[in-house]
């Protein structure tokens, strides 16, 4: 009989915690949206916690905040809100807000009653929007992929009953983790991908990247009109450098020079490091007038600033090819007439430019 009792007493215990979330456990409730959030696709994530999770746990209000680590930024990504809401939020707002406290905090603030609640202490200064909510509760959830914050779930205006239950709150807490774990794959994906294209050295975009943006600017050539025109660049006597100064300071010198090449260029142009001591830059719908002041600045800013290394000044020079190329130009032929020009700048006595003519080059072709 004392058997029969106790398994029947695990029975009832049973169907309470089904019944604790709508007849459902927390497992069941939990298990579709863990397939929904395990992406790596912000928006759908956004689209789960704004469009599902607040129904879960009977909320009015949610937003979704992603933290920019660079700039401690929060930046709103998606909310079911009626009125406009922050869509950045600084973590070095004075005073802190709620959301900016759990960040720093690390941990979930929940409220019953946000006027007297007790830890932390929330004043009135600190709850701009207080005026938009009918009730004065609210749950706040830093999201953390390997303790470290990269975004905020915020839910407010529980509804009946207007205080979250230790379901509620379990519930919430292991979607967010869930949600932390996903945003941080994608910053994981994101900085491999940022990787795989950019040059270690430099940060510009490597050889292969190149040729891509290369190829997708003859395209929109194509399709919209227009010309490009390339620049190739290479590091007067960078061997000599090496040779008598090491090739930590050979390394010094191209970062150098590399800082100096995007530092002329606009934020629509692509500078890259083609290889060794050789970089290549596109110039979207630039007239070739235009690109030989941008070649001309480029020489400048390089010559005119030495590389110090120790006790020593190393002065420092690039040689220039250009051209202008429309879309019918494969991208091997761009690279190969801007190069034919590098090297006439070469053979000129190096710190200086020179323009590729295809009027000129045809006749050379037709003399020989």
């Amino acid at each position: 009989m004392k058997d029969n009792e106790i398994m029947q007493e695990e029975d009832i215990n049973n169907e309470q915690s089904c019944e604790s979330h709508g007849g459902c456990s927390i497992l069941e409730k939990i298990t579709p949206l863990a397939r929904q959030i395990n992406c790596l696709d912000i928006q759908k994530i956004a689209e789960t916690c704004i469009g599902k999770i607040p129904g879960l746990v009977n909320v009015r209000f949610s937003s979704l905040y992603v933290l920019d680590e660079t700039s401690s930024i929060l930046h709103l990504v998606r909310h079911n809100h009626p009125y406009l809401i922050n869509k950045i939020v600084s973590l070095n707002q004075k005073p802190p807000s709620p959301m900016i406290m759990a960040v720093q905090s690390k941990r979930i603030i929940i409220t019953g009653d946000i006027d007297s609640n007790k830890k932390p202490v929330i004043r009135k200064s600190q709850r701009k929007f207080l005026a938009n909510y009918k009730t004065k509760n609210c749950l706040i959830l830093p999201l953390l992929c390997q303790e470290r914050v990269v975004g905020v779930l915020n839910l407010a205006d529980k509804m009946e009953p207007r205080v979250f239950s230790k379901d509620d709150i379990a519930l919430i807490e292991l979607l967010g983790q869930l949600i932390g774990a996903s945003i941080g794959n994608i910053r994981m994906f994101e900085r491999i991908q940022r990787q795989a294209m950019t040059d270690g050295l430099t940060g510009l975009v490597n050889h292969m990247s190149f040729y891509d943006i290369l190829e997708k600017e003859l395209w929109r050539c194509r399709r919209y009109g227009g010309k490009i025109s390339v620049i190739m660049i290479d590091v007067d006597d960078l061997k000599t450098i090496n040779d008598t100064y090491g090739h930590r300071v050979g390394d010094k010198a191209i970062r150098q020079i590399s800082q100096k090449i995007k530092q002329g260029i606009r934020q629509i142009d692509t500078a890259a490091r083609y290889g060794g001591d050789e970089f290549a830059v596109i110039l979207p719908n630039t007239s070739i007038s235009d690109a030989v002041v941008v070649a001309e600045r480029m020489i400048e800013n390089v010559s005119s600033s030495s590389l110090i290394t120790g006790s020593e000044e190393i002065e420092l020079s690039i040689s220039v090819g250009l051209g202008q190329y429309d879309s019918d130009t494969k991208p091997e032929d761009i690279t190969s007439c801007s190069d034919q020009a590098l090297y006439m700048a070469k053979q000129a006595g190096k710190n200086r430019l020179r323009i590729f003519e295809p009027c000129r080059q045809a006749q050379q072709e037709k003399s020989s």
